[in-house]
């Protein structure tokens, strides 16, 4: 496990599955700092105190779901530009439109590529590299 600095992007990752959050910290630390979280109320504690750069959405979860997390995000004024990615099995059409109704800025489904799950939020997320 590499060292990261602590200007290293923090990334909040939401899912109700123990298995698919250790696959996301595994696929995501070495280039970023990773908080977890298995329902949206742990969430949105995390998101309130501590700087988030990039949310990873489950959409299925018991209690709140991904999309109704997503739309409480996205309606707090200081969070309307937050990067949310739904990473969901849902995988249907109607599942994306929801998901980009809803706020998330991108939708993946699972299971996940990490080498496309690592693209992905890095299209959002910029990392500082390493100085020599």
């Amino acid at each position: 496990m590499s060292v990261l600095s602590p200007q290293s992007p923090t990334i909040l990752a939401v899912d109700d599955s123990a298995v698919m959050r250790k696959l996301i910290q595994q696929t995501l630390e070495s280039q970023y700092n990773v908080l977890l979280a298995d329902n949206a109320v742990d969430a949105l504690s995390s998101i309130y105190h501590q700087q988030i750069d990039l949310l990873l959405l489950d959409v299925t979860m018991p209690g709140v779901d991904g999309l109704e997390l997503c739309r409480t995000v996205r309606s707090l004024p200081q969070f309307q530009r937050l990067p949310i990615i739904m990473l969901t099995a849902r995988d249907g059409a109607f599942d994306k439109v929801q998901g980009r109704l809803a706020g998330a800025t991108e939708y993946l489904t699972k299971p996940f590529n990490a080498d496309n799950l690592l693209a992905t939020v890095g299209n959002f997320v910029k990392t500082n590299p390493p100085k020599n």
